[in-house]
C-alpha cells in the first residue's frame, strides 16, 4: 500500500470512498442528509493524504493536533488501510459520531478514549458527536 499527498485526479475518488463509508457506517443519516454533506466534502482542500492499493482505498484529513476526517472504502474495511493512515499523523484528537459504532471502536482500539460529549455535530445538526482524546508516549 502508497500513502501519499491527494492529487487533483483524487478527488472523485476520495468523494466515492467518503460516501460509501458513509453509506455502510452512518445509518442514522438519510440519503438527504449524505447528499447535503457531500458538497462539504467536495469543498475539502486537497491537504490529504490518500492510501492507494493499487488505486485510491482510503484517505485521511488532519488539522494541527486533530484528525478531522478518516474514510476508508468499506470493501477493505479491517485491512490495515485506517490504521496505516492513522500511523501517518501524530494528531491527538477526534470526533466520531456518537451512533457510529465502528468508528468508536476503531478508535478505541488504537488508544483514543472519550474527553467530551457535543449533542450537535460541529454544523449544528442533531448528530452527537464524541470527543477523543488518545495518549501519545515519549519516543
Amino acid at each position: 500500500m502508497e500513502i501519499r499527498p491527494a492529487r487533483p485526479e483524487d478527488r472523485d475518488a476520495v468523494v466515492r470512498i467518503w460516501r460509501r463509508a458513509v453509506e455502510a457506517t452512518h445509518p442514522f443519516l438519510t440519503p438527504a442528509d449524505v447528499d447535503a454533506l457531500e458538497a462539504e466534502v467536495r469543498a475539502i482542500p486537497l491537504e490529504i493524504l490518500v492510501a492507494r492499493d493499487p488505486g485510491p482505498v482510503g484517505w485521511i484529513a488532519t488539522y494541527e493536533d486533530r484528525i478531522e476526517a478518516l474514510f476508508v472504502d468499506p470493501e477493505v474495511h479491517g485491512r490495515g488501510v485506517g490504521t496505516a493512515l492513522l500511523a501517518t499523523t501524530s494528531a491527538t484528537h477526534v470526533d466520531v459520531n456518537e451512533q457510529n459504532p465502528s468508528g468508536r471502536a476503531f478508535y478505541a482500539a488504537r488508544g483514543f478514549v472519550p474527553v467530551g460529549r457535543s449533542e450537535l455535530d460541529g454544523e449544528g445538526r442533531p448528530f452527537p458527536l464524541l470527543h477523543l482524546r488518545r495518549e501519545v508516549g515519549p519516543g
